[in-house]
């Protein structure tokens, strides 16, 4: 995709909060080149980039805060938009959190295809990684290596028999997105959910918007989507977390047991060595027949800040 890209026209949905609890109205926007991924929340009249920089909180969900207020469970939301090439966009909410709608980004690939995408008269900017960069954190992995597409590979390894070195590999593509990752639900253990509860989180949770899991088995009657679920929706999260280092990333993600607050950790480290890096914008000549190679596209712009 040579130029940046919006919505044709506005589109939204109306849900329920995972942790709040509360209905909450979602509206996206097209908006101008430039503008980037930027929600509003109508209810109080403050903007909020989805930029790393307005990273609040990373505790069960992803919490994004500007002038004193926040706005939570943005990171399946920021994976549809980012996994189906959609650069600039007004994402406009009456409350403090994104509708959790199934627990998975399909709902809000529906919307995005609903709405349509329109290409923008400028050029995309990519963070390109040019040196391999790794973040750990005791047996927990997360790494960016070179490459000239954006791919997760993530392995998901719990004490539980289902979810034991479950891994999931895709090279990411609007086709690839929507067809193997968007549908992947989020997922928690039966027995952390009365302490969620406690804790005044998950009062919105349900097997209509979460993948239940016991000792032995899955709760949800219709049981599992793909085989490797877990896996799946673990990639659809380390998507959204990237899409806060405000571009599209060409490199290659390896994660191992990898969550939140470790993916944010490699972007974190990642926008602050200048030799990991380069920011290019793809210029007119991008859209040339047979023309694949990233330094015939792009003309370089230096790096993140």
């Amino acid at each position: 995709m040579a130029y940046r890209r919006t919505l044709r026209r506005e589109v939204g949905c109306t849900g329920i909060g995972l942790h709040s609890g509360k209905p909450v109205k979602l509206i996206l926007k097209p908006a101008p080149a430039g503008y980037g991924l930027r929600f509003y929340r109508t209810d109080v009249g403050v903007e909020i980039p989805a930029t790393l920089a307005h990273l609040a909180r990373l505790d069960h969900a992803t919490t994004l805060s500007r002038e004193g207020v926040s706005i939570e469970t943005v990171e399946h939301l920021l994976s549809a938009l980012r996994g189906l090439g959609v650069d600039d966009l007004r994402i406009e909410v009456d409350g403090p959190e994104i509708p959790i709608l199934d627990g998975s980004a399909a709902p809000f690939v529906a919307l995005v295809r609903e709405a349509g995408a329109q290409a923008l008269r400028a050029g995309r900017r990519f963070l390109v990684i040019d040196q391999s960069v790794e973040v750990r954190d005791g047996d927990k992995v997360a790494r960016l290596d070179p490459s000239d597409d954006f791919s997760v590979e993530f392995t998901a390894d719990f004490d539980h028999p289902l979810i034991t070195d479950q891994s999931f590999r895709v090279t990411v593509s609007d086709r690839a997105f929507e067809r193997e990752v968007a549908r992947a639900r989020t997922f928690c253990f039966r027995k952390d959910i009365e302490r969620m509860q406690a804790a005044g989180l998950a009062r919105g949770g349900s097997l209509a918007n979460a993948i239940v899991v016991d000792e032995f088995s899955i709760v949800n009657p219709e049981g599992l989507r793909f085989p490797d679920e877990f896996a799946r929706h673990k990639v659809l999260d380390a998507i959204g977390d990237l899409a806060l280092s405000g571009f599209p990333v060409l490199g290659a993600l390896t994660a191992v047991k990898s969550g939140h607050a470790l993916n944010q950790a490699l972007v974190k480290k990642v926008l602050a060595d200048p030799a990991s890096h380069r920011v290019v914008r793809v210029t007119a000549e991008a859209d040339a027949p047979r023309r694949t190679a990233l330094p015939a596209l792009t003309v370089a712009e230096g790096r993140a800040r």
